[in-house]
């Protein structure tokens, strides 16, 4: 039983891998692709360099991952600018340790950062910033002809109001709404106190 579930975990991820690259955008797909030589990059001489660039690449795989699974949440400023802003960060880690390792290593990593870049700003100008993940995604494109109006609630309807009329001066007054007539106080309750009885 735990053969036969071994041997389906290598499938059921491929599936998933070829599920997510089925519904990701083409700016998408070009910073996963980044973001996954990014990680690859990194193999050789290590430190904590390297641990933050392939840190900064699963984080751009996970959250590709989940925009694809429809997830909705908000990141700051869009989604392309976070990616945009992972690859320069990526880029800049890059070029600390761009001479301590061998420099066509140093090259693909930074060629890698750039298309992060590059990815995340095209993905930046295609969605607006505060993008979730939808069904209806393609018509809440900038540019888009279709894009839905925004709802607007309701006007609550106006109080209505009432003309008072001078029989004697044939003049109406003022106009005045119902619910601002006054009110007058009720009348406190009546306080009885109580009956003492005469003592016995």
């Amino acid at each position: 039983m735990a053969d036969a579930s071994r041997s389906e975990l290598p499938r059921r991820v491929a599936l998933g891998v070829a599920g997510t690259w089925r519904r990701l955008n083409f700016e998408q797909r070009v910073a996963g692709v980044g973001a996954l030589l990014l990680v690859v990059s990194t193999f050789g001489p290590f430190s904590f360099v390297e641990a933050a660039i392939v840190l900064i690449g699963l984080s751009v795989l996970y959250l590709l991952r989940k925009r694809a699974e429809d997830r909705e949440f908000h990141v700051p400023f869009g989604d392309g600018a976070v990616i945009a802003a992972a690859g320069a960060w990526s880029g800049l880690l890059i070029l600390i340790r761009l001479f301590d390792r061998p420099l066509g290593q140093g090259l693909l990593a930074l060629v890698c950062a750039a298309l992060l870049i590059v990815a995340g700003l095209s993905e930046r100008r295609k969605r607006p910033p505060d993008d979730l993940a939808a069904g209806d995604a393609a018509t809440r494109q900038r540019g888009s002809g279709d894009v839905p109006a925004r709802r607007r609630r309701p006007r609550a309807p106006a109080p209505v109001r009432e003309q008072l009329f001078d029989p004697e001066s044939g003049a109406i007054d003022e106009l005045r709404s119902v619910h601002d007539e006054p009110t007058e106080p009720l009348a406190p309750p009546e306080y009885e106190p109580p009956t003492r009885r005469p003592p016995s």
